[in-house]
């Protein structure tokens, strides 16, 4: 018989019938006849192989019962056959939950940087726990698999779905600028931290880690620029869309002919057709440049090797300690880190505050430190202290991450008011915003603070220099920032008439002063076309890498001495789920397919 010709059983539209159940002792299940006795199937719904079925295997034994008794055995059966059907359920259920509990747990381990086999040490603790509060449930926790592996499977698979997760919305990017970094960890391998932020067609940002990738060989500009391209084609990016690159200002990334930055802007505009196309040197690390413009070494110099004299021998640190309790002060001096941008200011706060007690520990120890008998040099040291805490909270203000570039912008240019009032004032030996320096004159009753007056100018230049990008974006920030009081005239031709629309829109109005400027032109989509696209250009700039900072600084809480050998693929599966932020795994799915997985097939 030829193919075409057989009958095919799945068009008979066969179904079953009632009668059945009472005649033959089945049931239907899913679309299927299940035998009530053996719970066999029979593959196909026809009455005949039903009753073979009954009469060759249950007929002699099941015949007599009749009427009455017959309809109790089936219940009787069916009854039975519900109750194995909730066992199964239940036991699929806990199986889940406890797959799940797996799940949750790893995530937990990554994001606190913990070792992989911590899961074996967490679940020691969760038997002792259940043993004395939920005996009856010990079996259950008991069913949760923590192994080093199992742990280090479950983090690889959260991983994969945000990874699909981040690709899926770069897709959907209108506009995306990328943050990056390099910095070397303990086994002395260059690592390329890269972060993507990007705005879709609703102008919801979406800010995400893209990869840490390891530079084992050379790091170039060719090869950063390689590596960078690849990682960013990997999550399937439009070059096209493309605005901005924000980077930590290395030679080999800011070279003019054959840097980073130059060979990303060829890349980025051969594929916009020559567009705009902007670069910035992390606002962070820019600011910590300008502190240095300062150069007051003779402070920082004689406060160095104090703090290193004290603090690097124990037996002096002990007691110095012990001199500062018995002066009833609760804490001591702290190190000065050159890497740690607030270190700075915080030693030389406490250097201030404790000049006393350590002058007298200095002459104790044979080690005087002249410099406290200068009058010019306390000076000093009390502007350093008083400029450096200037500096520290404007770089806490640059800090965090979800800033929209503006607020970069905005903190910058009231700093430098701050810097041209500060100058004024210190012209005619008015301290007023420099406390330290105030108290010290007031002591000394006589104090010139034109030297000052000249080192806030020197930072003021410096200030002005270092931040030209913001002055040449200062017309779109106005826009973005102030649409309803710019001047039409004085904007781009394309925006004209957008802008004039705006302004006389009463309840776009109203919305504007109650909206945040992040969710404000979220409001005027689809009618403002061009003021939409140049708020998703600024929305996505990145102003620094204080992401990849950030990315640095759990690197070093996950590879250390004790950990050096964690492989590539391990360090980056951890960092996807420590820096995610926008995007969330989906467990229950991760769950459900790890269920149909079979044993032994990969």
């Amino acid at each position: 018989m030829s193919l075409s010709k057989r009958r095919k059983v799945d068009t008979e539209c066969r179904l079953f019938q009632e009668k059945w159940t009472s005649s033959y002792f089945f049931t239907e299940v899913n679309g299927k006849a299940v035998c009530l006795v053996c719970s066999q199937h029979v593959a196909v719904l026809k009455e005949f192989n039903l009753c073979r079925h009954y009469v060759s295997l249950h007929a002699e034994k099941y015949d007599k019962f009749e009427a009455q008794r017959r309809r109790e055995k089936v219940n009787e059966l069916l009854a039975r056959l519900k109750k194995q059907q909730s066992a199964f359920t239940h036991s699929q259920d806990i199986s889940d939950a406890a797959v799940k509990a797996s799940y949750l747990i790893a995530n937990e381990i990554a994001v606190a940087s913990k070792p992989f086999s911590e899961g074996e040490f967490v679940k020691t603790c969760m038997m002792k726990a259940a043993e004395i509060v939920c005996p009856e449930k010990r079996q259950a926790f008991a069913n949760i698999s923590l192994t080093r592996n199992t742990i280090a499977d479950r983090i690889s698979d959260i991983s994969a779905d945000l990874d699909c997760h981040v690709r899926e919305k770069v897709k959907s990017f209108i506009a995306f600028s990328v943050a990056i970094d390099e910095s070397t960890d303990i086994t002395d391998v260059a690592q390329l931290a890269i972060f993507i932020r990007g705005v879709d067609d609703t102008l919801t940002v979406t800010e995400e880690f893209v990869e840490l990738v390891p530079m084992t060989d050379t790091t170039t500009a060719a090869d950063i620029f390689t590596a960078l391209v690849g990682a960013l084609d990997r999550v399937g990016v439009q070059w096209s869309r493309a605005v901005s690159l924000a980077t930590d200002g290395a030679p080999s990334v800011t070279g003019r002919k054959s840097g980073v930055v130059t060979k990303f802007r060829e890349k980025v505009q051969s594929a916009n057709g020559g567009g705009d196309f902007w670069t910035f040197h992390c606002i962070l690390h820019q600011e910590s440049l300008c502190c240095k413009s300062l150069k007051m070494d003779n402070v920082m110099k004689v406060v160095t090797q104090t703090v290193n004299f004290i603090r690097s021998r124990s037996l002096n640190h002990r007691q110095f300690d012990s001199l500062l309790r018995e002066n009833d002060h609760i804490y001591s001096l702290p190190y000065h880190t050159e890497v740690r941008w607030l270190s700075r200011g915080a030693v030389l706060r406490r250097f201030f505050d404790l000049r006393e007690e350590i002058e007298q520990f200095m002459e104790e120890k044979g080690k005087p430190v002249l410099e406290f008998r200068s009058a010019e040099w306390v000076q000093d040291l009390a502007f350093m202290v008083d400029v450096t805490e200037h500096l520290n909270n404007l770089n806490k203000q640059l800090q965090g991450r979800n800033k929209v570039v503006t607020q970069y912008y905005d903190s910058i240019r009231s700093f430098k008011l701050k810097l041209s009032l500060w100058e004024t004032q210190l012209a005619v030996n008015d301290a007023a915003h420099f406390p330290c320096l105030k108290k010290v004159c007031a002591s000394q009753h006589e104090a010139d603070m034109k030297w000052f007056k000249d080192k806030i100018t020197g930072l003021l230049r410096e200030f002005e220099l270092r931040f030209q990008i913001f002055d040449e974006l200062e017309k779109d920030f106005r826009i973005f920032c102030s649409p309803f009081t710019v001047n039409p005239s004085d904007l781009p031709t394309s925006i004209q008439l957008e802008i004039i629309d705006l302004q006389c829109d009463s309840d776009l109005k109203g919305t504007f002063v109650t909206a945040g400027l992040d969710t404000f032109y979220q409001n005027l989509l689809p009618g403002y076309p061009n003021l939409t696209a140049l708020a998703a250009k600024l929305l996505s700039m990145f102003g620094t890498t204080y992401l990849c900072e950030q990315v640095f600084s759990v690197t070093s809480l996950n590879k250390t001495k004790l950990r050096s050998r964690l492989t590539h693929k391990n360090l980056n599966h951890i960092l996807k789920l420590a820096a995610t932020q926008d995007v969330t795994p989906d467990i229950d799915a991760l769950v459900k397919a790890k269920r149909c997985q079979v044993s032994g097939v990969k």
